[in-house]
């Protein structure tokens, strides 16, 4: 990169969600993971401080030093009915500036988009949770039933120092909630000429190994059939490239037969991977949430060019569907071999919620209301989320971050990509539904 673009003076005139994700966006809240974090503590006092403007008494959890999750609970109206919880995560992926068109960590306004490390992944909906809940407030004093607010750390390295921790150390902020909504979902897609929204129902479990192959140290010019580094790199060639074939589960099934039947196609001829890839850039999600996946992700070994280790090990980032574990960790260790240990260092849960009931309902009104006509479709994630974390106290996640989005933008590809941005209209047509959801639901 040549010009990096560096933040502009403040836009007086930028719609409060924009401006609130351009401030949010400015705070670098890298987590590296393996313990590695820039934390989000300014991040999270600068949440604390709009949700106690509006009056409310949110709670700071420190899991460890900068590691920081904020906590508000908004009585409604009802308060017979289930509480519901509304989540984002304040920790972001790293950002390297030398791929980037503009500063990652300026929170530049341009081309009629917010751009910057976060913008989708998800202080997007952390701003449109901020100013939608300031709306419902506002307008009718309190939302229709009690919600908890909360803004976790660390979700992009397992949220073991986020939600996990705010859930198993203080479960009591969370009594009398039974569904939850936050990130992925929401957004709309279009299917040729039509436009539907998907509303996140299931994610895939999740399981993070390491790969240690061992040999003998020696000087690099030496005959070496003893060498940890071809050991690994074909440990990883085989896992990498293994094919997983499709599985279907019952959110996946489901998400097939709708989005056959929203194309006009029928899902018994069409295969489902056919299915999938026709959704155009939706297919990086839906795809993939039809087969295993076993990527690697980060090779370390050696440490000078004429020096052979006697250790190298790799990451591999395994996502597969609820139930499937067992299985498939033990085709990745077959495909190790024998001479390559395999490590488990995360694990978390799967995770399938019907499409259906009031909170589907609701989602599929709200929606109606503000793009008429407009479907929703159920679809499995093949990611994860902090829903993971409230699933072990019951709680039943969705995600929903509602987004309409043009009909040509790759969103899939914002997350976790180079030059991740979100168009301001996008950003105000998610704080108008989401205020809704949360007046009426």
């Amino acid at each position: 990169m040549t010009d990096v673009q560096r933040p502009a003076d403040v836009d007086t005139e930028l719609e409060a969600t924009a401006a609130i994700a351009r401030d949010l966006i400015r705070f670098d809240t890298t987590n590296h993971g393996e313990g590695r974090s820039n934390g989000e503590a300014d991040a999270a006092e600068y949440v604390e401080a709009h949700l106690r403007d509006l009056g409310l008494e949110p709670q700071l959890f420190e899991s460890e030093p900068g590691r920081v999750s904020v906590v508000a609970r908004v009585p409604g109206r009802d308060r017979d009915k289930p509480g519901l919880v509304v989540h984002g995560h304040l920790d972001v992926v790293p950002a390297d500036p030398a791929n980037w068109s503009v500063d990652p960590f300026g929170g530049i306004v341009q081309d009629g988009a917010l751009w910057g490390r976060g913008a989708v992944d998800m202080k997007d909906m952390d701003a449109m949770m901020l100013t939608a809940l300031r709306d419902v407030i506002e307008r009718q004093g309190a939302p229709e039933r009690d919600l908890v607010i909360g803004f976790f750390a660390d979700e992009e390295a397992g949220g073991v120092l986020g939600a996990h921790h705010v859930v198993a150390e203080h479960p009591e902020v969370f009594a009398g909630a039974t569904e939850a909504i936050s990130e992925v979902g929401g957004y709309s897609i279009t299917l040729g000429d039509r436009r539907a929204y998907l509303l996140q129902t299931g994610e895939k479990a999740l399981i993070w190994i390491k790969l240690v192959a061992r040999g003998t140290a020696a000087h690099g010019s030496h005959v070496m059939r003893d060498n940890a580094v071809t050991k690994l790199a074909a440990a990883v060639a085989r896992i990498g490239s293994r094919e997983w074939p499709v599985r279907m589960s019952d959110t996946t099934d489901a998400m097939v037969r709708e989005v056959a039947r929203f194309l006009g196609v029928d899902p018994t001829r069409t295969g489902p991977d056919e299915v999938a890839l026709a959704t155009g850039s939706a297919s990086r999600f839906i795809h993939a949430a039809l087969h295993t996946t076993t990527n690697p992700t980060l090779l370390h070994a050696g440490y000078k060019h004429n020096v052979i280790p006697d250790t190298a090990e790799a990451l591999v980032d395994i996502r597969c569907l609820p139930g499937d574990e067992e299985q498939v960790l033990a085709e990745v260790r077959e495909l190790a071999g024998d001479d390559v240990e395999v490590l488990t260092t995360h694990r978390d849960v799967g995770l399938e919620t019907a499409f259906a009931g009031p909170l589907v309902d609701t989602v599929r009104a709200v929606l109606d209301r503000h793009d008429p006509g407009a479907p929703v479709l159920p679809y499995l994630l093949s990611g994860g989320t902090d829903n993971k974390a409230l699933s072990t106290l019951g709680i039943a996640g969705y995600g929903f971050v509602p987004l309409q989005l043009p009909g040509d933008m790759d969103f899939p590809a914002m997350f976790h990509g180079v030059d991740e941005r979100v168009p301001l209209a996008s950003l105000a047509f998610g704080r108008r539904v989401l205020a809704d959801l949360l007046a009426t639901y």
